[in-house]
């Protein structure tokens, strides 16, 4: 799937997330992740970075750091993951990457590597050249250098990986949680990969093997105080709901029927049967599913949000406000439900929407500043009130926030020259302007 879903119909592709890296965007998903994360990274020394959880949309079960600014987990992760206790223990493991300084040391490990691989190979030619000369193996005088500093780096990152370990499960306790989730989700891979792993080099491998790995965090889980604590209800049911629509935006409607049956009338189950119908049949009846899901729980912005998605795609905006507003009022972090309801308010084609529409998007990118859709929706709206200066603006940095470096230059030319020189519109399209292609299109 390569549109966001739920909280806003986009792919919303940050600065330093790779470009063509499919991202998965939603609020309700994020406020659950953010508050699994937040004591962690608060436990971690790490609750002042504004660290954030970002989603891949991908079914396997991977989750990986890349900078010290987020954490990036697949929606197999979530979707695989029966408690959140088991997706804490992952962010756990993943913190403990970003507060030990493994990307920094890992990258002067690289570069430390690559000037030995230099020199090595420098050193393989002329032990080449002498051998030969007495007729030994110029091959292995090349190579063999090279393989020891391979297996040195490869040492280096298991070693990080068994840190990581021994900090998740540091954190949890230091949170009163379990690490058991951790353990049994490392658990649960590492009889995955047993039969593979069976045959292979333990000093080729970039990961503990599985054995020594599982065994030596089984160690330390179980002696935590937390070991037997179990998620709280609440806490279970969000985690639950939240598995629910991935399955229900992500899976095939018979899928989702067979994962979720009829017989099956929990408040998950009829979440991902609204989903799937809204998304696969009729309009009507996913309607009369939503009410269900908003009379059994009124304070759930998520459900009038979803409320909202369906009647706007359905090509009913004017009906798809009141629900959206209502999230609003409700959501914790609402900007992605702002961007959705401003972009109702401009499928109205009402001029007096406008305002309003630019009120919330100004405030939403307040809190998503790297969002193509969200300035699209503002050049749409300044576009209805005429201000065709800030319009402009506003589409220059949608393009280039979707990496479109080019298109964003001209465009931001175009608004420099509408802008009254040295104000702040001219300055932000002077700095578009101004931008150098940098991988294609960004600086």
């Amino acid at each position: 799937m390569s549109v966001a879903i739920a909280a806003a119909p986009m792919v919303a592709r940050a600065q330093s997330v790779p470009r063509g890296v499919p991202l998965i965007r939603d609020a309700e998903i994020e406020q659950l992740l953010r508050d699994y994360s937040q004591p962690i990274l608060r436990a971690a020394g790490l609750g002042q970075q504004n660290i954030r959880v970002t989603i891949i949309n991908d079914r396997a079960f991977n989750a990986f750091v890349m900078d010290g600014r987020r954490i990036f987990i697949n929606a197999g992760a979530l979707m695989d993951a029966k408690t959140p206790n088991e997706v804490i223990g992952v962010l756990a493991h993943e913190s403990g990457h970003i507060a030990g300084g493994h990307l920094s040391r890992l990258r002067q490990q690289l570069a430390q590597a690559q000037t030995q691989s230099i020199i090595a190979m420098l050193l393989g030619v002329g032990a080449a050249v002498a051998a030969g000369r007495g007729g030994g193996n110029p091959a292995a005088a090349i190579l063999g250098p090279q393989e020891t500093i391979r297996r040195s780096l490869l040492s280096y990152q298991r070693a990080q990986e068994e840190q990581a370990d021994r900090a998740g499960v540091k954190f949890l306790t230091a949170t009163g949680q379990s690490p058991k989730g951790m353990y049994d989700t490392f658990k649960r891979l590492s009889d995955e990969m047993l039969f593979s792993a069976r045959t292979a080099d333990p000093y080729l491998q970039s990961h503990p093997m599985p054995a020594d790995r599982v065994a030596a965090l089984e160690t330390q889980a179980k002696s935590s105080p937390y070991w037997n604590k179990k998620d709280s209800p609440e806490l279970q049911l969000r985690h639950d709901l939240m598995r629910a629509k991935l399955f229900g935006f992500l899976d095939r409607a018979g899928t989702v029927a067979r994962r979720y049956p009829m017989s099956d009338n929990s408040l998950p189950a009829r979440y991902a049967r609204a989903i799937s119908t809204y998304r696969h049949a009729g309009l009507r009846s996913a309607i009369e599913q939503i009410d269900g899901l908003i009379h059994t729980q009124p304070n759930n912005p998520y459900f009038y949000e979803l409320k909202g998605q369906a009647l706007m795609e359905g090509g009913h905006p004017t009906e798809a406000i009141a629900p959206l507003q209502h999230a609003v009022r409700l959501a914790p972090h609402p900007a992605l439900i702002q961007i959705l309801l401003a972009q109702a308010l401009n499928a109205t084609n009402n001029p007096k929407s406008a305002k309003e529409a630019v009120k919330l998007l100004r405030t939403a990118l307040a809190q998503e500043p790297e969002s193509a859709d969200g300035y699209t929706q503002l050049a749409m709206a300044y576009g209805r009130e005429g201000d065709l200066a800030q319009a402009d603006l506003a589409s220059a940095l949608a393009a280039f926030m979707r990496g479109d470096g080019a298109t964003a230059r001209q465009i931001a030319a175009r608004a420099k020259a509408r802008f009254p020189i040295g104000s702040p519109g001219w300055v932000k399209a002077d700095d578009i302007v101004s931008s150098k292609p940098a991988g294609g299109s960004r600086r």
